[in-house]
């Protein structure tokens, strides 16, 4: 058993404020200085949870929930001058004890170009089917090509950990991000179809989304494939287990988007051209948790419980004293028992002013347009703060929520041209970087007295207090 208490009872029992970033938001867009910058700036305005999004490499375009590897690292993070930085010592050490998923994705990634980039079950059947001959003579004949890839996977762990030990040491937590589903072109899938609904020929026959909701009127069809959730138990989650092994090796705490699918799944088959046409099916997620927490106690999960929330769903985060997740954008409908509304705010939750998947709090505001819902919204929260968004900043703050999280670009008082992701849609996600200027003392020392003000105080470094 491994213990996460001294990261759970932190999340429960003391009250934090962090910032959504994910690195490519960096002004270079990699883990080069400015990430160290960030740290330091996140230290000077009082700030102690760094989240961000999947780390994992996109598939094809740019989002980090579709990635070819649950595990590996995205190689576009790297700085140029990686190579030249990558001790010799490092690498040894690296490639005598390599990450038990290295080999596979290695592979996988070589075989990738070899065939244009098609995915790996039209492969010809010696590699589609991970024939032993022919994966040791791929090891043979390529390898300058499969050791460059576990070089890169070297050198961004090592500058990951590096990075991690540094937030550490001024008592700053590194909060991931787990996708519940995993793409059907990835290494997961090629290596372990079996943990899969897959047919005869390996192709999905069902295929993941949502319903019709508040982001879509037809839903969202993600297209990943389901897991066979029957043979995945009898084996007790071991592929479950390998990837909290490995998120917990680079954070200390951890999303998992879509919980309400540890639940239930939204199964729609795979000739369906959108998500209308789905039904739920029972999932054994209570049987997944007990086997994770029997791992992990206390589990270090915060449960993304937003969109259709049945009360199996909130049993189920219950049952294992998860803290699950509020957006303010959400809370201003006038409905009763909202979850989001200012007086519904618990203490075991995660208050956002938004999420990446949301507007900008500006965008949002300047899309009210109607002046009376305007004055009401405006009636619950404190206008001295200053002109929107600090008010919504400030109510998130105000929360009895332990943890409040603003993306940075509510810091920033950006307005839509800022926006993450759209959720449905592919173009002109996932771009957004800030300017090395946006980060100044005036900024981090408005958002210390917030965060001092309401009690959300710096936790202790390991290496002393601020």
């Amino acid at each position: 058993m491994v213990t996460t208490q001294q990261a759970s009872e932190r999340l429960a029992d003391s009250r934090r404020a962090g910032v959504l970033l994910h690195p490519t938001s960096l002004p270079s867009g990699k883990l080069d200085d400015d990430a160290w910058r960030f740290i330091d700036w996140m230290e000077a305005a009082h700030l102690t949870v760094w989240q961000m999004l999947p780390l994992t490499q996109p598939a094809d375009g740019l989002s980090p929930y579709q990635s070819i590897s649950a595990m590996a690292l995205n190689p576009a993070l790297l700085p140029d001058n990686w190579e030249a930085e990558l001790a010799g010592e490092t690498l040894q050490s690296f490639l005598a004890n390599p990450p038990s998923w290295l080999a596979d994705y290695s592979c996988f990634c070589v075989l990738r170009e070899r065939f244009d980039r098609i995915s790996w079950n039209e492969w010809p059947n010696p590699y589609k089917y991970r024939e032993p001959s022919a994966l040791a003579e791929l090891e043979s004949e390529c390898a300058d090509e499969l050791l460059f890839i576990r070089k890169q996977q070297c050198a961004l762990i090592d500058r990951w950990q590096r990075l991690r030990q540094y937030a550490n040491g001024k008592g700053i937590q590194l909060f991931g991000d787990i996708p519940i589903f995993v793409a059907y072109d990835s290494v997961d899938v090629w290596c372990h179809p079996e943990d899969f609904k897959l047919d005869d020929e390996l192709h999905p026959w069902v295929v993941a989304g949502v319903p019709p909701d508040y982001f879509s009127e037809t839903g969202q069809r993600w297209g990943n494939p389901h897991y066979n959730w029957q043979a995945m138990q009898q084996n007790e989650f071991y592929w479950w287990q390998k990837r909290l092994d490995w998120s917990l090796s680079l954070f200390d705490l951890i999303r998992i988007d879509h919980f309400r699918g540890l639940e239930a799944c939204w199964e729609i088959r795979a000739e369906e051209p959108t998500a209308i046409n789905g039904e739920w099916v029972r999932v054994p997620g209570n049987e997944l948790l007990t086997a994770l927490q029997s791992r992990y106690t206390p589990l270090p999960l915060i449960a993304e419980d937003l969109g259709m929330i049945t009360p199996e769903v909130v049993a189920l985060k219950n049952a294992f004293d998860l803290p699950g997740m509020s957006v303010l954008q959400f809370g201003f409908n006038g409905l009763p028992d909202n979850p989001h509304a200012l007086n519904e705010q618990v203490v075991n939750s995660v208050v956002y002013t938004g999420t990446h998947d949301n507007e900008t709090a500006l965008g949002w505001w300047q899309g009210i347009h109607e002046h009376h819902h305007r004055e009401w919204i405006m009636s619950q929260l404190d206008a001295d703060v200053g002109a929107m968004p600090w008010p919504l900043i400030k109510a998130a703050m105000q929360s009895p929520a332990c943890m409040a999280m603003v993306p940075l670009q509510d810091f920033l008082g950006l307005d839509n041209q800022a926006r993450m992701n759209v959720p449905g849609t592919v173009e002109n996600n996932w771009l957004w970087q800030y300017q090395p200027h946006d980060l100044n003392s005036e900024l981090a020392n408005r958002i210390a007295q917030l965060v001092d003000a309401h009690q959300r105080y710096p936790i202790e470094a390991e290496n002393g207090e601020h």
